[in-house]
């Protein structure tokens, strides 16, 4: 195995672990920031019960997110030196005014939080609580700007042999960042929802914790139904825009070989690389690639067989993550809406308990999915028309790698057992009596 592809699993398998804690922390912070407010509005107990109960995941999975991101970022020296090298006058700056101002500021005041119960008045313990979920919102808005210039990149001038910055309001502005932060922001929510309402939906079959987890439940429920039709909403305006500026990437997104207008969608299809074609075609709807690539039947759509075959995603995968991405972000609403209306009867219906239960993996999955279509679909760039992957990946040994891949694995899999572990622990316990 080469070195560009050992760098790209090993880079690959530290986002995707680091990616199952991140967008969790986005969205349950928001969630508990709302709970805490609840509680210093009404002065009822069972909301401060709630606060502390998903505070307590919530702080374990922090935990586990900052372990990984600081790791991760070491690999664009370590791994993509010459990715750096080019493009570090761009990429680094995003990354330092990240670490700098919003990590710092999450973490700061996660301190606050969790040190002030006894020190700070409610409203300014909840005041608290609003500023952690800002920063990490923030945190994220830069971390998908600088993904979102690899996507599309703006606001640069080849100079010296190298990506220079030349308008950061370009850079801070792109469309293709901004359209990655709406989409992701609401699919984080989505997530902390689901995963509210799966361990709650827990408790009530064992009937314990009845009112906590009700209301936990009820509230999430609001959150996963809104954020389920935004991720849908700003998943058709980031679809238009992938059309217009990575065209390949839509292309593999559809297994969609020839140039044509009018263009169809397929259902279900297994695509022949080698041979430029699909093994398996079914469920062929005519008009409707046209339609949502573009918001016009009558569009023509580029197919794969007029991209250089050196300039085309990997097809199999691409399609696959975005065929599963889609059919999970059809599943979320149709769930909430159900969930709306048993909700006053929640305990009449173990069986929707049941399902919701095992829904908790399904927003990981579909936003793993969501990462691997973004990155894998734009392929072979590392960024996109102006560095390809091969190119960017640093001068070192496939031993030194391989090495480093094996301790990265080993490492990330007892963190992830013990981190994964200390949540189910705490999450089969519930929250403490009313009592304690």
């Amino acid at each position: 195995m080469d070195v560009v592809l050992l760098s790209r699993l090993q880079f690959a398998a530290a986002t995707m672990f680091h990616f199952l804690f991140v967008p969790l922390t986005l969205g349950l912070s928001v969630i508990i920031a709302v709970m805490e407010t609840r509680y210093v509005q009404t002065g009822d107990e069972t909301y401060l019960r709630m606060t502390k109960f998903w505070g307590k995941l919530f702080l374990i999975n922090f935990a586990l997110g900052v372990v990984t991101g600081i790791t991760l970022e070491f690999q664009f020296g370590t791994n993509w030196s010459r990715y750096s090298a080019y493009v570090g006058d761009i990429f680094g700056s995003l990354l330092a005014i990240e670490a700098t101002v919003a990590f710092f500021l999450e973490s700061t005041f996660i301190g606050i939080w969790i040190f002030g119960w006894k020190k700070l008045s409610k409203k300014t313990h909840a005041a608290v609580m609003w500023v952690v979920a800002l920063a990490g919102n923030l945190s994220a808005m830069w971390i998908l700007t600088a993904n979102g210039w690899m996507q599309h990149p703006v606001g640069y001038v080849i100079r010296n042999g190298r990506a220079e910055l030349s308008d950061f309001g370009a850079v801070i502005t792109n469309k293709f960042a901004l359209l990655e932060l709406a989409h992701m922001i609401p699919a984080a929510l989505l997530l902390g929802a689901f995963f509210v309402m799966g361990i709650s939906a827990y408790h009530l079959l064992k009937k314990q914790h009845v009112d906590v987890s009700t209301r936990s439940f009820n509230m999430a429920l609001v959150f996963g139904l809104v954020a389920s039709l935004a991720v849908a909403a700003t998943g058709d305006m980031h679809g238009v825009h992938v059309a217009e500026v990575q065209p390949a990437k839509l292309a593999a997104m559809e297994a969609h070989w020839e140039t044509q207008t009018q263009a169809p969608i397929v259902l279900f299809a297994i695509p022949d690389e080698e041979n430029e074609r699909n093994l398996i075609e079914i469920g062929k709807i005519p008009y409707i690639l046209s339609f949502l690539g573009y918001h016009d039947i009558n569009a023509e759509v580029k197919g794969l067989r007029d991209f250089p075959k050196d300039e085309r995603p990997p097809v199999l995968i691409t399609l696959f993550s975005f065929r599963t991405m889609v059919a999970l972000g059809t599943l979320f609403p149709l769930l909430t809406i159900i969930g709306l209306v048993l909700r006053k009867r929640l305990m009449e219906n173990p069986w929707y308990l049941w399902i919701m239960v095992f829904a908790i993996p399904l927003p990981y999955v579909a936003i793993e999915m969501g990462w691997v279509l973004a990155e894998v679909g734009r392929q072979p760039w590392i960024v996109y028309g102006l560095l390809k992957t091969a190119d960017a990946a640093s001068p070192v040994a496939s031993s030194q790698v391989l090495t480093s891949l094996i301790g990265f694995i080993l490492v990330y899999g007892l963190l992830g057992m013990v981190g994964f572990y200390l949540m189910f622990k705490n999450a089969v316990k519930g929250p403490e009596p009313a009592d304690a």
